[in-house]
């Protein structure tokens, strides 16, 4: 039995809930900027300098993010968020580092529901901007385990996860 075809209004609402769904990673990225240029310039000690000088790479890949996904929300007709989530603190640089690390995981987990989200309304080209985000979050994820000296997580094995990689 064939499916039913969608109807504009489906469609319309549909792309509603991506621009709302977006706005919600946006916020994210907002976050994402705020803690790391905080924490690149506070962390200290001799064993938090390369993570340091990362993170600062990190918040301005954050920032092409946002404007990627600010563009995108404008494209499906809707005014991008303009307030971040909260952003975690701590005097403790391995504190700062799990709450980037629990950060990163979250956008993983939402980037990865997004990119069959953007192709179910036949936006390709969106899905593969997406897919371009996912790969630096990921290699942010890696740069936060190891800094952390811990195992990446596989984020598609449930909430725990498996290893993905074993650190060096």
């Amino acid at each position: 039995m064939a499916e039913p075809q969608s109807t504009a209004n489906e469609t319309e609402a549909s792309r509603d809930r991506l621009a709302e769904l977006l706005n919600e990673d946006l916020a994210r990225e907002y976050q994402a900027i705020i803690a790391y240029v905080v924490y690149s310039q506070v962390l200290s000690g001799a064993e938090y300098m390369d993570i340091a000088a990362q993170l600062e790479i990190h918040a301005k890949q954050e920032l092409d993010h946002a404007l990627i996904l600010s563009r995108q929300i404008d494209y499906l007709g809707k005014m991008p968020v303009v307030t971040p989530k909260p952003v975690r603190t701590s005097k403790n640089a391995k504190d700062m580092l799990r709450y980037d690390l629990d950060n990163e995981n979250e956008t993983i987990r939402n980037y990865r529901d997004r990119i069959p989200q953007c192709e179910a309304l036949g936006e390709y080209a969106m899905a593969e901007q997406i897919r371009q985000i996912l790969m630096q979050e990921q290699d942010h994820q890696i740069d936060l385990a190891t800094a952390l000296g811990e195992d990446v997580p596989d984020l598609g094995h449930g909430p725990k996860g498996r290893t993905l990689r074993k650190r060096r």
